[in-house]
């Protein structure tokens, strides 16, 4: 069973990949997109997504899926999430989706505010673009889970975010489990920029998640796995403890894999439906 959905999405895949050439995509049944690959939001080459449209329109206020790739904030790409996008269009055939590049950190470029910035850079252009005001959900794994959460608690002044959609993501930089993360010393050195932090703030304070959580908070739903290595459940833990305290209404899961094992099956599709869920009950509040 496991080999043949594996086969089965990797058709999928590909037939996605080759229609998507000419901008249609056909995902069985009655569910088609538009897709425009490698879209500039930005000046920078880094500075691009892929965009999918479904062709039957929705009656309903439309929502956006924003895909948030992770790679330790200086390494990954947006193809990396595209069976999972696929796999998401087919459970939201009406919803938009856009997955995204940002402009990835090195020892001459910080993280923050460059990744954020670039969030918002791609929100703003989707709006211009569809002529839409709508409402964002921010899904991303590891570093991008991480990003989803630092931009929607820290930096979403407007409230465009609907929900966040944390995949194994950090949510406290500050954490003993975390600090064992083989590339601590980049973030330490590199993931801020020290000019945009508050001098009483350590810049791991500040670049926790977690710090910026308060009663306005978008809901949040967290994956994590309990044999994660390089980001720990116990951040399950604590992320839960403060939605808690601030009254933030939030879903938090865990599968029995590593820090890639949410990818596979069945832990992919049990994620999925609990998204499913996880939105349903937001729209019922």
């Amino acid at each position: 069973m496991k080999k043949s959905l594996i086969i089965f999405f990797g058709f999928l895949v590909f037939t996605l990949l080759i229609h998507c050439k000419d901008k249609t995509i056909h995902l069985g049944k009655e569910v088609f997109y538009t897709c425009e690959e490698n879209i500039s939001y930005g000046k920078d080459p880094e500075q691009v997504l892929d965009l999918y449209i479904p062709k039957k329109k929705s009656k309903k206020k439309q929502d956006i899926f924003l895909i948030i790739h992770g790679g330790g904030w200086r390494g990954g790409k947006k193809s990396q999430l595209t069976y999972f996008t696929l796999s998401l269009m087919q459970k939201f055939p009406n919803t938009i989706f856009a997955n995204m590049n940002y402009r990835l950190a090195s020892t001459s470029r910080f993280a923050l505010p460059n990744q954020t910035d670039d969030i918002n850079n791609a929100m703003l252009f989707l709006e211009k673009k569809l002529n839409l005001k709508p409402k964002f959900i921010l899904l991303g794994n590891s570093a991008g889970g991480h990003l989803s959460m630092f931009y929607a608690y820290q930096s979403d002044r407007q409230k465009k975010v609907k929900a966040v959609i944390n995949i194994v993501g950090p949510a406290d930089l500050s954490d003993p489990g975390f600090k064992n993360y083989d590339d601590y010393s980049f973030l330490e050195q590199h993931l801020i920029d020290p000019k945009i932090v508050q001098t009483h703030l350590s810049l791991m304070t500040f670049g926790s998640p977690t710090h910026w959580i308060n009663a306005t908070s978008a809901p949040t739903l967290s994956y994590y796995g309990t044999l994660d290595h390089v980001v720990p459940d116990s951040q399950r833990a604590i992320l839960d403890s403060v939605l808690k305290k601030n009254n933030v209404y939030h879903e938090s899961y865990e599968f029995s894999g590593d820090h890639v094992g949410w990818e596979k099956e069945p832990y992919a599709g049990i994620l999925i439906e609990k998204i499913d869920g996880f939105l349903k009950n937001i729209d019922q509040k």
